[in-house]
């Protein structure tokens, strides 16, 4: 120890307070295990290793309890509670190891910053519009969770305090459990659902839009009762100075400097645009914030969010503060609060009087919010099952809880016992709600048609429902092209919803928006679609109709908004673009993982039949069908299969466009014997030529090829002259087929789907891979009834000679009439 008076105060007699500092623990170097001494002795190799061992512990926690349903919260809290005196720190020489008391004030510090910055970020996601409105429904659920559970809960805390007999301790900490029960808090809410991956669902979008709410009653309730505590004395007037100086922080932020962030960066700018200047002036905000929150009498926590929520959300400032602190906030800091959290809890040191009691208080609170969420639910038309999957969410317990309790424990205001009991029911609460929604709800039912939902079986005299997907203003001229030659008549009216998909980043709320009534608050992106289909409906006037919808949300969730739309829609087909992007060189100049999932998953769940485009459109100069002079040449390949079905009858609707030249070319297998698969096929095809035997722009041809590589040799060399080639994903086992799976790329296209997307395929063509719609589990086109019978003897004879490879063969095409042309 060491104790330092200057000379001249013990002169002149001042009262001095002596600070003694053990200083052994910050001269001790590390020393390597070589030169036998204990690293763990130096204050920064102690803190990485017990960085290392939490995160490590609880990684592995998460792993063993994942295929149990469980969140990432328990894991955490779990982890540090391993390393606490409730397991492995019960034993003396383990605790004095590996977390002595003097390393405790640095983790603290540690966590604390990691707290400040997640709060920020959390704040920079909110959209503060949605929080102060919310729509009626969330308000009601919010508003009702929070009072009713804090009125009743704390009404218990105080029945409590009165009738039983307690210590000192437990009766002063007694409402503040109850209060910690009660809170509703956003951070976790969406924590949770994005877990789950139901943040895209009904259910989902309430429960965030309640919690907002909730949280803004309980944060600025906090914020008073904090100016309250700094005030001198009882008189009103002590009263004003802390509060007025928190409503001029908040009046700062929002009045002054999100204006001007605002202003500085518009949407235009891209994420990339954000330097790094400008992200480190953000970070330094952050930490002066919470510094004039310590200043004005409230937590620290409270600048930094209130921060956060003065930033613009989203792009680009939103976006690219999100991207820096994602991982490491999310990854690192967040666990280590919990941690450290989990480590301050003791098990042992917990009496029988406080578990009952508390006990009490934690379940009775857990009901009435049950019921407190599930009554205005029902009130407002939910279903009962969704309406308790949304009370059991909004009862989740986490990172809000833990930071009140442990600011109720700095500031001796709740016992070790009462820290330990609330910190274990937010363990045990979360651990018990999150397999129990993975149970009761299940989001892809959402997606479930019950009816057919094709182009094949649609009537071709009812109106046409057609939804398209865009990512980036490439995708406009291609996906208007297929609009244009989808051909809409008086006959045939044509019904367009076009959605508008970008990646949430920078915001922790998804949307989807009619683009058109929230015109001006949209991505650029919406608006330029937006006004394509205007200007597509105006050409079409009375023939068809267009809607157009912004969706926002992770690409993980992202097939939840399509297929709601497309069900809400009733939609025949969904077109989504491919995942690669071509360059004007002809070769591919980008591809997204991302997409290809998303594609994945719509392919998987969609209740209607999906096309992926192949956009090359790039190497015709984006031509249009509407302007040019040419005509717009389509081919159908058809193999044999419901998806192929699809095409042609895809294909047919096309056909009748005025520009269009049709060209069916089925590819038959020399010595081919299923004899009943090509009686299906004879049928249908023979229903479409009889429809459109008038056409004389609908031109049919017959390849007969003997396997893989002459399919491959075929396609590769035939195909240069068409503008959009439709083909159906999954075709019946041929041997045209046969090994060339193998060397398939993108398995969401199919084997012919894959080679038609291969850069070293000569030719320009769109493609178009269509997949059927299936119910419940099997496909449509074996349950087709024919309007009449068919004879299957309508071709002329094949001819004897085998086709191999393209237009330098004999071959032979027939054209809609049935007359038979050589060449």
């Amino acid at each position: 120890m060491e104790g330092r008076l200057t000379h001249d105060a013990i002169k002149i007699g001042k009262n001095l307070t002596i600070l003694c500092i053990n200083n052994s623990f910050r001269k001790i170097p590390a020393k390597s295990i070589w030169l036998s001494g204990n690293p763990l002795v130096s204050p920064t190799t102690l803190l990485m290793f017990q960085l290392s061992s939490i995160s490590t512990v609880s990684l592995l926690i998460n792993v063993c309890f994942k295929p149990l349903g469980q969140s990432s919260l328990v894991s955490q809290i779990f982890g540090g509670m391993i390393f606490g005196p409730s397991i492995l720190g019960h034993s003396q020489d383990v605790a004095d190891t590996v977390f002595p008391i003097h390393s405790r004030a640095i983790m603290d510090v540690f966590s604390g910053f990691g707290i400040m910055f997640f709060f920020f970020e959390v704040g920079v996601k909110i959209d503060p519009y949605l929080m102060v409105c919310p729509g009626r429904m969330a308000a009601v659920i919010g508003a009702s969770a929070l009072i009713i559970t804090t009125g009743l809960s704390i009404g218990l805390a105080v029945f409590l305090k009165t009738s039983v007999t307690m210590s000192t301790s437990l009766q002063n900490s007694l409402i503040l459990v109850a209060s910690s029960q009660s809170l509703t808090a956003f951070p976790v809410i969406s924590t949770l659902l994005d877990e789950l991956k139901i943040i895209n669902t009904d259910v989902g979008r309430i429960a965030l839009s309640s919690s907002m709410f909730s949280f803004l009653i309980g944060f600025s309730t906090t914020s008073i009762l904090f100016s309250i505590k700094q005030a001198s004395s009882h008189h009103i007037y002590s009263f004003l100075p802390p509060f007025l100086s928190v409503v001029a922080f908040v009046a700062t932020n929002f009045l002054i400097l999100r204006p001007k962030l605002k202003k500085m960066f518009t949407q235009a700018m891209g994420p990339k645009s954000i330097d790094e200047k400008t992200i480190a002036s953000i970070f330094i905000l952050v930490m002066v914030s919470a510094f004039i929150s310590e200043v004005i009498g409230q937590h620290y926590i409270f600048g930094p969010l209130l921060l956060g929520l003065a930033v613009p959300d989203g792009p680009p400032l939103g976006a690219a503060i999100s991207s820096k602190l994602a991982s490491l906030g999310l990854a690192f800091f967040y666990p280590a609060y919990c941690a450290v959290t989990g480590l301050q809890t003791n098990v042992f040191d917990v009496d029988l009087e406080t578990y009952y009691i508390i006990g009490i208080i934690i379940i009775f609170t857990f009901v009435v919010k049950l019921i407190a969420v599930i009554l205005p639910a029902l009130c407002f038309n939910l279903p009962i099952k969704e309406a308790v999957v949304l009370a059991l969410i909004l009862n989740a317990r986490g990172i809000v809880e833990l930071t009140f309790v442990n600011l109720w424990k700095d500031g001796k205001q709740i016992g070790n016992q009462s820290f330990t009991l609330v910190t274990v029911s937010v363990l045990v609460v979360t651990a018990i709600i999150t397999p129990l929604v993975r149970i009761l709800y299940d989001p892809e039912k959402q997606c479930v048609s019950e009816k057919r939902s094709t182009i094949h079986h649609s009537n071709s005299n009812l109106e046409f429902r057609i939804l398209v997907c865009i990512h980036n203003p490439e995708n406009i001229p291609t996906m208007m092209n297929i609009l244009e030659v989808t051909h809409a008549s008086e006959m045939n009216p044509v019904a367009v919803t076009a959605m508008v998909l970008i990646e949430l980043v920078g915001r922790s709320t998804p949307v989807l928006v009619r683009t058109d009534k929230h015109r001006g608050e949209t991505p650029l992106l919406a608006d330029q679609v937006l006004n394509s289909l205007i200007q597509y409906e105006a050409r079409n006037e009375g023939c068809t109709t267009a809607q157009s919808y912004t969706s926002m949300s992770q690409f993980q969730t992202m097939h939840d908004d399509i297929c709601r739309i497309a069900i809400d829609k009733r939609a025949n087909i969904l077109i989504l673009p491919f995942h690669k992007k071509w360059a004007i060189s002809g070769k591919i100049e980008s591809t997204s993982s991302p997409i290809q999932n998303l594609n994945i998953n719509v392919l998987n769940k969609a209740p209607c039949s999906v096309g992926i485009l192949i956009d090359r459109g790039i190497l015709t100069g984006f031509t249009s069908v509407r302007t040019s002079q040419l005509k717009f040449h389509v081919a159908v390949l058809f193999l044999s299969g419901s998806d192929d079905l699809e095409a042609l009858a895809y294909s047919f609707r096309m056909g009748k466009h005025e520009r269009v030249h049709l060209t069916i070319i089925r590819l038959l297998v020399s010595g081919d014997e299923n004899a009943k698969d090509i009686k299906f096929d004879n049928n249908v095809i023979h229903e479409y030529r009889q429809a459109n035997k008038e056409n004389d722009r609908i031109t049919y041809e017959e390849r007969v090829l003997t396997d893989g590589l002459c399919l491959s040799s075929y396609m590769s060399s035939n195909l240069e002259h068409y503008n959009l080639i439709l083909v159906g994903k999954t075709h019946q086992d041929s041997p045209l087929l046969h090994g060339l799976g193998e060397w398939n790329e993108c398995p969401e296209l199919g084997v012919m789907g894959d080679m038609l997307a291969s850069p070293y395929l000569k030719t320009k063509a769109s493609v178009l891979v269509i997949q059927q719609h299936k119910l419940r589990g099997k496909l449509l086109s074996k349950n087709m009834r024919f309007l009449r019978s068919k004879s299957s003897s309508i071709y002329p004879e094949l001819p004897t000679k085998i086709i191999c490879q393209g237009a330098k063969t004999d071959s032979f095409y027939i054209s809609v009439d049935g007359s038979r042309h050589s060449y």
